[in-house]
């Protein structure tokens, strides 16, 4: 599929989708958001790709929602069409590994899609925060939900209060960021994982991806629950007698996926 504001590409068992928008510094519009979206499903239904990484460039992942096309929008408008619900929150439907490969700006809406992904890998120039306050609204994309979550309360609040934005050492420091690297490993690092992944029994790795997930909306109980369930119901898997067969004969497991 041919795109406008993304580059999509395949880098071995990896889905690298690029935001291309270089001249607002991949703000965030309902076409860029569409194709993302659009891209997103297209390598979640390939059985050849494992994971995906969504990137930007060096000078800004997104530095946010496109102002110039929300400004004058009203509220029936935004209501009745579901802004942002409607083709922003594709990312947390994927079921393979999302990856934010998050270089320069990641503000706004571009931090909230950061965190939409499931771990974000940060090169040593990112930056984040939650700048709405600045425009005289709060942020609409998970950013007062996702942030506190991530980063606790206290600092949640005073970056969405005061739009101060967050280094990248700070961030990960507070949780928001799995990793840090240098700006020019940020890539190579990014891919690494993809490839890590490629080497796992898919079926397992959604499970874990959804046990994850599944802490953040439940109670502690309700999630062990969940957990022992999906542990339990991987004995069914002929990638778990792989698994441990390989590891009792001390060689690498072939994973047949089932």
């Amino acid at each position: 599929m041919a795109y406008d504001m993304i580059i999509a590409e395949t880098h071995g068992p990896t889905g690298i989708i690029r935001l291309n928008r270089p001249a607002a510094l991949n703000a965030l519009c309902d076409q860029l958001m569409t194709e993302l979206g659009q891209a997103l499903r297209a390598f979640d239904a390939d059985d050849a790709i494992f994971s995906i990484i969504i990137t930007g460039s060096e000078k800004a992942f997104a530095a946010g929602a496109d102002i110039k096309e929300m400004r004058d929008r009203s509220y029936p408008h935004v209501y009745m069409h579901d802004f942002i619900g409607a083709n922003w929150e594709v990312v947390p439907t994927i079921r393979k590994p999302v990856i934010a490969a998050v270089a320069g700006f990641a503000l706004g809406g571009g931090c909230e899609l950061a965190m939409m992904c499931d771990f974000i890998l940060a090169a040593d120039n990112a930056k984040f925060g939650q700048p709405e306050i600045n425009l005289g609204i709060i942020p609409g994309a998970g950013g007062t939900q996702r942030l506190a979550r991530a980063v606790g309360k206290a600092k949640a609040m005073e970056l969405c209060l005061t739009a101060r934005m967050m280094d990248a050492a700070e961030a990960e420091r507070a949780g928001l960021v799995a990793r840090v690297v240098p700006l020019a490993e940020l890539m190579t690092e990014a891919l690494k994982v993809g490839e890590k992944l490629a080497t796992l029994s898919q079926p397992v790795t959604a499970m874990a991806k959804e046990a994850v997930n599944r802490a953040f909306e439940t109670t502690l109980a309700e999630g062990v629950k969940f957990e022992r369930r999906l542990f339990h119901g991987m004995f069914s898997l002929a990638d778990q007698k792989e698994g441990m067969s390989a590891f009792v004969e001390k060689r690498r497991a072939q994973f047949r996926h089932r």
